[in-house]
Parts: structure tokens; C-alpha cells; sequence
């Protein structure tokens, strides 16, 4: 097994740090563990470089269920795992090996193939979020619809929190795909994250967090526009990225966080200057709910740091930590995150960024590489905290 490519590089590359709150609790896992912090366990992006896909997610399942076990939970526990492949001829081979981990009631999955991986042998990487063993975790399916074609679950209730799957256009009562162009397919998705989060008395008003991957940023503004219709409340944190996506009907796919709580709150934070921040119509910077706060994507590009990685990913970070502020917490309440660099040979310069600024203690990190909605972004990361 060789995890240097979240342990050594995106751990470092993207550490986000400082000691945790007496909620927020690190296990004592050899390198980058799981992060315990309020009702979740945070693992993070691991990988193998060594062996064909199926070997692969053998052993990166491994390493995610002994991640799991280390911080008192399991593979049965989990309510949300990425997916990142490669290559999209290994999905089918991925998906079998997958199936045999979670033979009864899945997880919610997000499944995206992505430009790179910080491991250059790594065929596929897997991040997760888990309950801990005795937690309640529910599984969601909407009154007619089919089970799932393949192994997730179309979402996850833990108390408050409905981790849904990545949600693309297909029919829940039959499995079949509906094919439309991208308003077309992002209306249908809301529709049945709609039908999903009713299961749990929710609304899209409730989603705190979403991460998209579209094809083509060509549709980008469309599906923007169909996207922010969905929501009467302020829109939730999010990420949008161009990915591939496992079948060639689906245009955009949509992954989503939801809380029931009354305090969700949307955060937008000052600028540099102080002044206050430009109000986004399709995104909200950050949303608290409760002792949680969900940071969109951000980027740090502008005309002094075109092409500078490192330039940006410092301004990026100072964009992170004054959104954090902005709703009273700081990078030490990081317990997740999630880093799309759109160079795959600028993971290195990065995590010299990264490191020049933070120490050693790390939230649960992901790291892939996947083309960015600005044109000349570097990187963009987005957040979790908990305090």
C-alpha cells in the first residue's frame, strides 16, 4: 500500500490545521486518520498505488474499513463514500469488488472520474463518512421507487443530517435514464433529491452543502440557472468541477448534504479589505447549521497570480480562514476537506503552499484533479468544520 498521496502530499499539501476542540477529537491511526468530530467520523481520500482496479479497491476499501475501525465504527456504518476513478473503463470492475463490501443496506455514493491523483499509480481513491457503531443511520428510499441498480443507497439519515447520493437524471421507479439537455437533467435531479429528502421531512431549503461535476463547462450558466431555481432559502455552500460520469447520457451529477436545523445560517464573508463580500446567487460562501459550518469552493486566482499555484492556493487560503471567521471559527475546526487542483503535476507546488502556512494536525483531506469553473484557477477547496 502506498498512501503518500494523501498522507504525505495532500495531508501536507493541503493542512489545514491546529488542534481540535474537545468535540473535534483526532484517533490515534498512524498517519492522516480518521477525524472523530460531533456525530461523524471524517476519513480521509486514501488510495493504492500497486495492482489492477479490482486489487486497488480491495485494498483502498482496506484501508478506509481499518480507518474506520480505529476510530470505533466500520464499513456498515458508513453514510457517504466518494469515488474517485481514473479511468472510466474501471468502473465496472471497481463497482464488483465494491458490492462485496456493503452487501446489505449501502451508503450513499458519489462515483466521478477525475483528471489525476496525487498517487501516479493510483487507479482509484475513496474518502468516507461514517456514524459510530450504536449511531443511527437510516437509509432513504422514496414509496415506489426501485432499489438502486447498483450498490448505494439513494441517501443516508443520521439525526439530523441526510447525506444523498451523487444524484443524476434517472427514473427512481424504473432505473431508467432520462435524457434531456442540462436544465432538463438539473430540474429532474432536484426533483428527486426533493423526493429523497421528503423521506426525512426535509426540503432543498435544508441542504447545507452540495458538490457538482458537469461534463462540459459549457453548460455551466444552464445548469446554473435551473440549479438556483431549486432554492427559495439562501443556496447552499458548493463546488462545481467538470468530471466524467459513468454513463454518457448524464450531463451533470449532484451530490448533497442536508441538516434540519433552525439556525442554518448563510455565511458571506468580507473581503480583503473588509468590506463586505459580493453576494453569489448560486451559491451561499458558507453555511452554519448548528456547531457546523459548510464552505463552498473557493479559488484564490487574479491577475497577480495567473499561473502561480502557490500564489493562489495562499490567497485561497485566506479566503478559507476569513469565511471561517466570518462565523466564528478558524482553520482549527477543520475536520474535512476536499482539494480539486486542475494541473495534475501542480500537486507538489500546492503542498508547498500549503505547508509554509499550517502545522502538522490535519482534517480528513481529499485530493484529485479535475478541470475548474474559472479558467485560470489553480486549485479550489472547500470545507467542513465543527467545533
Amino acid at each position: 500500500m502506498r498512501f503518500w498521496a494523501l498522507i504525505g502530499l495532500a495531508a501536507l499539501a493541503l493542512g489545514l490545521t491546529g488542534c481540535h476542540s474537545t468535540a473535534t477529537q483526532k484517533t490515534e491511526a498512524p498517519s492522516a486518520p480518521a477525524v472523530k468530530a460531533g456525530a461523524f467520523i471524517y476519513v480521509p481520500g486514501m488510495s493504492a498505488g500497486a495492482g489492477d482496479i479490482r486489487a486497488q479497491t480491495r485494498s483502498t476499501l482496506d484501508a478506509v474499513a481499518l480507518k474506520l475501525k480505529q476510530a470505533g465504527s466500520g464499513l456498515e456504518n458508513a453514510c457517504l463514500v466518494n469515488v474517485y476513478l481514473r479511468n472510466a473503463a474501471d468502473f465496472a470492475g471497481m463497482g464488483e469488488v465494491y458490492s462485496s463490501y456493503f452487501p446489505k443496506d449501502p451508503p450513499a455514493r458519489v462515483t466521478v472520474m477525475v483528471n489525476g491523483l496525487p498517487d501516479a499509480g493510483a487507479l482509484v481513491e475513496i474518502s468516507a463518512i461514517a456514524v459510530p457503531d450504536g449511531a443511527e443511520r437510516r437509509i432513504l428510499k422514496p414509496r415506489g421507487w426501485s432499489k438502486s441498480p447498483l450498490p448505494y443507497s439513494y441517501g443516508v439519515q443520521s439525526g439530523n443530517t441526510v447525506f444523498l447520493a451523487g444524484l443524476i437524471s434517472r427514473n427512481g421507479v424504473d432505473n431508467t435514464n432520462v435524457k434531456g439537455d442540462i436544465t432538463a437533467q438539473t430540474d429532474y435531479i432536484m426533483g428527486n433529491a426533493r423526493a429523497i429528502l421528503k423521506e426525512a421531512n426535509m426540503a432543498l431549503d435544508d441542504v447545507a452543502q452540495s458538490r457538482v461535476y458537469i461534463t462540459d463547462l459549457a453548460n455551466f450558466q444552464a445548469m446554473n440557472a435551473a440549479y438556483r431555481s431549486a432554492f427559495t432559502a439562501a443556496p447552499p455552500a458548493r463546488a462545481t468541477v467538470r468530471a466524467g460520469l459513468t454513463n454518457s447520457d448524464y450531463l451533470v451529477e449532484i451530490a448533497m448534504i442536508a441538516v434540519k436545523d433552525p439556525s442554518r445560517t448563510a455565511i458571506n464573508a468580507p473581503g480583503p479589505d473588509g468590506k463586505p463580500g459580493l453576494v453569489n446567487p448560486n451559491f451561499s460562501q458558507a453555511i452554519r447549521v448548528g456547531d457546523r459550518l459548510f464552505v463552498a469552493g473557493l479559488s484564490g486566482e487574479d491577475e497577480a497570480t495567473k499561473g502561480d499555484a502557490r500564489a493562489q492556493t495562499a490567497q485561497a487560503v485566506d479566503k478559507l480562514s476569513r469565511t471561517l471567521n466570518a462565523a466564528g471559527f478558524d482553520l482549527t475546526n477543520a475536520v474535512e476537506g476536499v482539494a480539486y487542483v486542475a494541473d495534475p503535476n501542480k500537486f507538489m507546488d500546492v503542498n508547498a503552499a500549503y505547508r509554509a502556512v499550517f502545522s502538522k494536525d490535519l482534517p480528513a483531506l481529499t485530493a484529485v484533479s479535475a478541470d475548474l469553473v474559472a479558467a485560470d484557477a489553480e486549485g479550489e477547496f472547500s470545507l467542513i468544520a465543527q467545533k
